[in-house]
């Protein structure tokens, strides 16, 4: 098993909390694709162990290789 520190996935983003952010929305994403893989091919069930995809996705943030984009937040309206 494979442990990658916050430490490590803020070289890429600029923060620990950031780094962490990025990769749980990645795994999340990883998770759905993964699901639907899983639906059409029942065959891919087999039994070899698969990293989990939580290490997949701060891997990825450690590595550089995740792509993301922040967004400005939109606040509501005071007037409501």
């Amino acid at each position: 098993m494979r442990v990658v520190t916050p430490g490590q996935a803020a070289r890429h983003t600029g923060s620990k909390y950031l780094g962490v952010l990025v990769a749980a929305k990645m795994a999340r994403n990883l998770n759905e694709l993964r699901r639907g893989e899983l639906m059409e091919d029942p065959a891919l069930t087999g039994d070899e162990p698969r990293e989990k995809l939580t290490t997949t996705a701060l891997e990825s943030v450690r590595a550089g290789t995740a792509q993301f984009r922040l967004d400005k937040r939109r606040r509501p309206s005071d007037g409501l």
